[in-house]
């Protein structure tokens, strides 16, 4: 079985909805409290032995790219101030022996195209996309239980969660068959259903493992009527010819590509803040 040693992060979007505030800075690099959202999903990927990090931006966000090199000027002025505690934070020790690459996004063509153009970085190796929008939280990792999955099925996974009816229209959603423990097994998958014509209540969160059999089915996923490649089509092509799991998710997870999600988020990461948590409690409570 091939080891999962890549990881793809589409972040090319260009995050209307937070608008001005996503006009010179992308949606990716604000903070909840004190680290950019994006690094919550490289250092998930890391911790389960990710070796290549694979950014899918544009030329505007280069503050991503300026965020992930070592900043050494900055580490020696931190060492002459006395203040060695924020060097670990500067520039983490876990990032020290990853590989990052930045392949450009010229144009917003969806989630598929953007996984697409990861090809020639993967080549044949099993590898895994995170969507930094949505953030986990739990002990045992997001993409630590899919790669479990992964390793007990070999074959590609998603994460999956239980959504009400009335958001089932803003995810993909699958037909489920068989089920073992958290595992399901994907017998059909429909990009953003109505509610009447949903197949089910288990939807897509955004986190993948896949075979590289993917990118010969994207070549073959049509343009939506928006003009957008869906990996979602390429998923249900990829269910004709592989086994493709479901993964339940167990954990925490905050939709923080809205407005409501990012302030959720915000508020649930200051309350367990060492530092400032109990302020926090005391200020929502004032309020």
């Amino acid at each position: 079985m091939n080891k999962i040693r890549k990881a793809v992060l589409p972040v090319a979007g260009f995050g209307t909805r937070f608008l001005p505030a996503t006009k010179a800075t992308p949606k990716e690099m604000l903070p909840i409290i004190d680290k950019p959202l994006v690094q919550y999903a490289v250092e998930e990927a890391i911790d389960i032995g990710i070796e290549e990090i694979i950014f899918i931006t544009s030329p505007s966000k280069y503050s991503i790219k300026k965020h992930f090199d070592k900043s050494l000027d900055l580490e020696d002025r931190l060492i002459e101030s006395g203040k060695h505690e924020f060097v670990e934070k500067l520039n983490p020790s876990k990032f020290s022996k990853i590989k990052f690459h930045y392949v450009m996004q010229h144009e917003q063509n969806g989630l598929g195209h953007a996984i697409s153009l990861a090809e020639d970085l993967i080549h044949d190796e099993p590898f895994a996309i995170l969507l930094p929008d949505d953030l986990f939280f739990s002990e045992d990792s997001c993409l630590s239980q899919l790669k479990r999955t992964y390793m007990n099925t070999n074959s590609s996974v998603i994460a999956v969660n239980r959504i009400d009816k009335n958001n089932i229209h803003k995810y993909g959603v699958i037909s489920p068959g068989i089920q073992e423990a958290n595992s399901i097994e994907i017998l059909d998958i429909v990009e953003k259903p109505n509610a009447d014509e949903a197949p089910s209540d288990i939807a897509v969160c955004g986190r993948y493992i896949l075979t590289s059999s993917i990118f010969k089915k994207l070549k073959n996923v049509k343009p939506d009527k928006s003009g957008e490649i869906q990996i979602t089509d390429a998923i249900k092509l990829l269910i004709e010819d592989e086994t493709v799991n479901a993964c339940i998710y167990e954990g925490e997870k905050f939709d923080c590509g809205s407005k409501l999600g990012f302030v959720e988020a915000t508020i649930a990461i200051s309350l367990r803040d060492k530092e400032i948590g109990h302020k926090v409690k005391d200020l929502i409570n004032k309020l």
